[in-house]
């Protein structure tokens, strides 16, 4: 257990370091936006490679890398990636309306709670 919480950690480390530099470079090449294009294209390049690494880990009996690879790696460089395998999952084992709705609600109440930690933030802090 030791050993996979410290890969789990050592590849979110990597991963949230890769996030920081590609959002570095990404506003380097691009200038400031207004819309979060860096934040965006991170989350659908670790989305497609959670994607990828499912099915070749499990074609190829690699799965013993997934805590290190999508937990620490992906995971560090996006949490929307596990949140798109997990929608993904559901719409693969026919649960349409359940992935619709875990989309809505965990959209909807991310939102909500960034806003409610903001305006509570605010009201202590400010």
């Amino acid at each position: 257990m030791l050993i996979t919480l410290s890969l789990v950690a050592l590849g979110g480390a990597i991963g949230a370091a890769l996030r920081f530099l590609s959002g570095v470079v990404f506003m380097r090449l691009t200038g400031p936006t207004e819309f979060p294009m860096a934040i965006l294209t991170i989350n659908v390049l670790g989305s497609f490679l959670m994607g990828v690494f499912v099915i070749v880990a499990a074609q190829r009996g690699l799965t013993h890398y997934s805590p290190f690879v999508m937990t620490g790696l992906l995971g560090g460089f996006t949490t929307f990636s596990a949140f798109s395998l997990e929608t993904i999952t559901l719409f693969e084992r026919g649960q349409i309306g359940a992935a619709g709705l875990y989309v809505a609600v965990s959209v909807g109440l991310s939102l909500a709670g960034l806003m409610l930690g903001l305006i509570l933030a605010r009201g202590i802090f400010v």
